[in-house]
């Protein structure tokens, strides 16, 4: 049944790849127009050819302003406009507080944090005024690493810490304003995605996934989808009553 998303237009970043990739394809599967965006706009149009409804790709840096602008610009002049947004595009520099460069640390806040403030400030307007009754929704992806810290995490538990807080603002504001508009976190925990690529050090990636399964109640690391289902129910009408809330999706991981 194509019916969960039909009638609404979505916008997800870092779209190309991942998690983004598989959230854009079950939006697109449950009746959505998906715009794919990311760095890397070849990629980008590559999986928005691959979709099974109406989709644009397009090239999105989601740390500058005017790139942000341009991308709401495009969706407004394709589709008329935008119901949904995911903020999904995200990077992990692992490094404790002594170790983690400087550098590294503020790269980390522009992709994971400050694209969401961009974001979120870009598509408000389009999305207040072009919603309707429907309503609409923003969807962070943060990480449980927003809620669960570790020491060699600090710019990553930082940021995605911050993503979770400043959901809860924007929940609040656009109750506040009475736009119809939800926003809510997704808080993954190790998912079988390119960024767990991070992790491998001198291991093969096969001994990394076991290894990381092994911390994880339900035995196993996430899958694409795991994250992808969830997306599609907090972006439906179906959560419409549910905003400024976070959905840990860990195999448990948060319960222990």
């Amino acid at each position: 049944m194509r019916s969960r998303l039909a009638g609404r237009t979505a916008l997800v970043t870092g779209a190309a790849s991942g998690l983004g990739a598989a959230i854009a394809a079950r939006f697109s599967a449950e009746g959505a127009d998906v715009i794919v965006s990311d760095l890397d706009g070849e990629r980008a149009k590559a999986h928005a050819a691959t979709l099974d409804g109406r989709a644009l790709a397009i090239k999105l840096d989601v740390t500058d302003a005017d790139s942000w602008a341009t991308a709401i610009d495009t969706a407004e002049r394709e589709f008329g406009k935008l119901n949904i947004l995911v903020n999904n595009a995200g990077i992990c520099l692992p490094g404790s507080v002594e170790d983690l460069s400087y550098e590294d640390w503020r790269l980390t806040h522009a992709v994971d944090l400050d694209s969401v403030f961009l974001g979120s400030k870009a598509a408000l307007p389009l999305m207040a005024r072009t919603s309707g009754e429907s309503g609409g929704a923003i969807l962070n992806i943060s990480s449980i690493s927003g809620m669960v810290a570790a020491g060699n995490m600090a710019a990553y538990n930082s940021a995605k810490a911050a993503v979770r807080h400043l959901t809860k603002s924007i929940a609040l504001h656009c109750a506040k304003k009475r736009y119809g508009i939800t926003c809510n976190s997704l808080h993954p925990t190790f998912v079988d995605t390119p960024l767990l690529d991070e992790f491998a050090g001198e291991r093969s990636r096969e001994e990394t996934l076991q290894k990381l399964a092994r911390q994880i109640p339900i035995g196993r690391i996430g899958v694409p989808d795991d994250v992808a289902w969830a997306a599609v129910y907090l972006c439906s009408r179906e959560a419409a009553f549910i905003t400024g809330a976070e959905l840990a999706i860990d195999g448990g991981l948060s319960a222990m």
